[in-house]
């Protein structure tokens, strides 16, 4: 695997993951968080977006990000955005500078990753994917139909616990990814299940209809 030279990038610790192609709404409030936003929209550079929770901190592996859209500014600075997520990361330093975090970080080429080998990995994610789909839509609209997504795409199209999704930026291989993925969603599946279970049971008093 091959990355870029190291470079200085704005980092955003946030307790989200965000994923390459995911898109992300964001409420900026922070004074040193309206400069970096501000700058990043006046110059069209990439901030930096490190998932960080009260357990373990800010992890090491994040996701280049754009503001992709304002879709409302207030009189005090604050910002409703889209961000895009852009490409994975590794932060080898980290600072607080004067206006806003600052990281010292290599980029990492996804495109150097080997090339998938393992059909059948590919082939479970999406077919837990599509089964999940219509485990959870029901009446609702049909969703959109699943060609070719990769691990990243199918990973942004649903809500997975953070720690999933730390993991799925971390790996650097697509096939280890879908195997990852298709043991999150089938998990989420099972989740769902017993959510439905459960709501069935309070509908009926506590008694499952006769079978």
């Amino acid at each position: 695997m091959a990355a870029e030279r190291a470079s200085e990038l704005p980092i955003f610790e946030l307790p989200i993951v965000l994923l390459p192609g995911e898109l992300v709404p964001l409420h900026i409030f922070e004074e040193r968080y309206k400069r970096m936003i501000g700058r990043s929209l006046d110059s069209g550079d990439p901030i930096g977006i490190v998932f960080r929770d009260d357990t373990s901190g800010a992890r090491n592996v994040g996701c280049t990000a754009r503001v992709a859209d304002v879709l409302e500014r207030f009189d005090d600075g604050r910002m409703n955005i889209v961000v895009a997520g852009e490409s994975p990361f590794r932060v080898l330093d980290r600072a607080d500078a004067p206006e806003f975090p600052v990281g010292e970080v290599e980029l990492i080429d996804i495109e150097e990753e080997p090339e998938p080998d393992d059909a059948e990995a590919a082939r479970g994610a999406r077919t837990a994917f599509a089964e999940l789909l219509e485990q959870v839509s029901q009446e609702e609209d049909k969703a959109e139909p699943i060609g070719d997504e990769g691990s990243y795409e199918l990973a942004g199209r649903i809500e997975l616990p953070a720690d999933t999704k730390q993991r799925l930026l971390e790996l650097r291989s697509e096939d280890e990814r879908m195997r990852l993925l298709e043991r999150a969603l089938r998990t989420v599946a099972e989740a769902v299940r017993r959510s439905q279970r459960i709501a069935e049971l309070a509908r009926s008093n506590g008694t499952f209809p006769a079978r």
